[in-house]
């Protein structure tokens, strides 16, 4: 078996490796294992085909850092994104990883004050992040000059060719320095891809993820959408209301597994961590504790839970979304070891939505959307296992002191009133409602979802097409398992039209019709299309 390569292993400097070691990643990922290298060497072009989610931001993040001329104040590197969510999100994730270096990173995108744009471009910036619409506004100001960028970077390529910004991506690259390194990362790599990568790119690289078929037949999968800020809060419910709870908790980062451990053993919760700070005798113990079932709650990193052969655990948490999608099938198969059933619970933000559906395609499952349990719900589980337990104990033979004291407490005091005393003495703090806080339900962001969790999508056909909501139908129940009936509030307009799904329906149908490089046929309506207003046309600036 081949040894895993480490970060060590890829050429980054050693700030580099301080900066990677103090967010906590313990290993790299696939992508970032065959990317790193090959874009510190700086002589080739690359075209790397990566998921969401796989660690591709690092994975050229971390080199562009290391190549950054701090003591220059041109933009040296331009990041095309087709979101402004994914602007932002890129942006951060590469200032959390540049540790001391002092780099200027600016996202800029559509929706932000212009003029705040301005300002900072302005100052001096060495890597921007944009959408297409937004960086040719600048370009066209001469506000954003590109003539000495060194790297030109487009992150989910297809992504921006499914929503049209194909002639924009064109457009950018005119004005780019034409000596510089083109690197495109895309889920899959279309023929309009390829077109583009001979059109602009003299000779490239193609790297990509060997992937192994993702399959598993866990008979439970489920997921809860919360906000960042209320996971911990969903965590302790699931917790509570489960009967028999044996399991690991995953999270990213050895820091975020130390945060957890500590604020659930605080809460009262018998848990440990294990990841690769901890030394071996730690480890041993620690393992030791939790299949004797001492403790009932892990903690782990990927890294950390690897070799650990437990075969009766009843769930796998992942408190985070694993970078990899491979990973989810790793973590979760855990609990159908040696015949025994498990679940599997995912928690998301809005905002991992896509990420949870792309490992969901991956693995070939069904992972389903569930509600974080009522605190009514949960008083109500733990009366009932009280009073199984106080059952159980009535089965078995008790020490006469106890009867003895039974009967003393009884001489002088009403049965139901002593026995409620007992009860509100051993289990009021334990029953107390007030000790869980409020959870606010949200929507998965970017889908236009209404309150029964149904979803608003585009059809790029209407009557001039000689559509109506008869052959709509007929067209999307041919390709995916959906009841007519579930296909609500249509609306035909010339030249295009639009249905309501359930939420869970809403993901299949739009993978289901995508087509290679062509616009999408069916896609998520943008906010406020579909009931008042005109439809904005379909390659929209972001």
């Amino acid at each position: 078996m081949a040894k895993k390569r480490t970060f060590n292993d890829l050429g980054l400097s050693a700030k580099a490796l301080d900066a990677i070691d103090k967010k906590g990643f313990e290993e790299p990922t696939a992508i970032q294992v065959i990317t790193i290298p090959v874009m510190l060497r700086d002589d080739t072009n690359i075209i790397a085909q990566a998921q969401t989610g796989t660690g591709k931001t690092a994975a050229f993040g971390l080199p562009l850092i290391e190549m950054v001329n701090t003591d220059s104040k041109t933009v040296q590197a331009l990041i095309l994104v087709p979101t402004r969510e994914l602007a932002i999100q890129v942006s951060e994730e590469i200032n959390s990883l540049k540790g001391d270096k002092d780099i200027k990173i600016v996202p800029i995108y559509g929706g932000q004050s212009i003029d705040q744009q301005l300002r900072r471009l302005k100052k001096g910036v060495h890597i921007v992040v944009g959408t297409p619409g937004r960086v040719i506004d600048h370009l066209k100001r001469k506000t954003l000059k590109l003539g000495k960028i060194e790297h030109l970077i487009f992150d989910e390529a297809d992504e921006m060719l499914n929503m049209g910004f194909i002639e924009d991506m064109e457009k950018i690259m005119k004005y780019t320095n034409p000596d510089k390194r083109t690197l495109l990362f895309s889920a899959i790599i279309p023929k309009r891809i390829k077109d583009l990568a001979h059109k602009y790119m003299d000779g490239y690289e193609l790297l990509t993820v060997k992937k192994e078929p993702l399959t598993t037949d866990l008979t439970e999968q489920i997921y809860f959408e919360v906000k960042a800020s209320d996971k911990f809060e969903a965590l302790c419910r699931i917790l509570d209301i489960e009967k028999d709870f044996y399991g690991l908790i995953f999270c990213r980062t050895r820091s975020d597994v130390g945060s957890l451990a500590t604020r659930l053993m605080n809460r009262g919760y018998d848990a440990e961590a294990i990841h690769g700070d901890i030394s071996q005798a730690q480890r041993e113990r620690t393992l030791g504790k939790f299949r004797k079932q001492k403790v009932n709650i892990l903690v782990a990193t990927d890294v950390a839970a690897r070799g650990i052969d437990v075969n009766n655990l009843t769930h796998v948490i992942n408190y985070a979304l694993p970078q990899d999608p491979e990973l989810y099938v790793h973590r979760i198969g855990r609990t159908g070891r040696a015949g025994k059933e498990g679940t599997a619970i995912t928690f998301i933000t809005p905002s991992e939505y896509r990420r949870l559906m792309v490992i969901q395609r991956l693995a070939k499952t069904d992972i389903k959307k569930s509600k974080v349990p009522e605190v009514e719900d949960i008083i109500k589980a733990k009366k009932k296992k009280i009073y199984d337990d106080l059952t159980a104990i009535l089965k078995n033979e008790i020490d006469t002191k106890y009867h003895n004291w039974a009967k003393n407490l009884l001489q002088d005091n009403n049965p139901t009133e002593i026995l409620a005393a007992i009860l509100n003495y051993c289990f009021d703090e334990e029953l107390n409602p007030d000790v869980y806080g409020e959870i606010k339900e949200v929507g998965a962001k970017g889908k236009k979802l209404d309150q029964q969790g149904k979803a608003r999508l585009f059809v790029a056909l209407g009557k001039k097409d000689k559509i109506n909501a008869k052959k709509l139908i007929k067209l999307i129940i041919s390709k995916v398992l959906v009841k007519p009936q579930h296909i609500r509030d249509i609306q035909i307009m010339d030249k295009f039209s639009f249905i309501t799904v359930p939420f869970e329906k809403a993901e299949k149908i739009v993978v289901s019709f995508k087509k290679g490089g062509k616009k999408p046929l069916i896609s998520h309506a943008k906010k406020g299309k579909g009931k008042k207003g005109k439809q904005r046309k379909r390659r929209t600036r972001r």
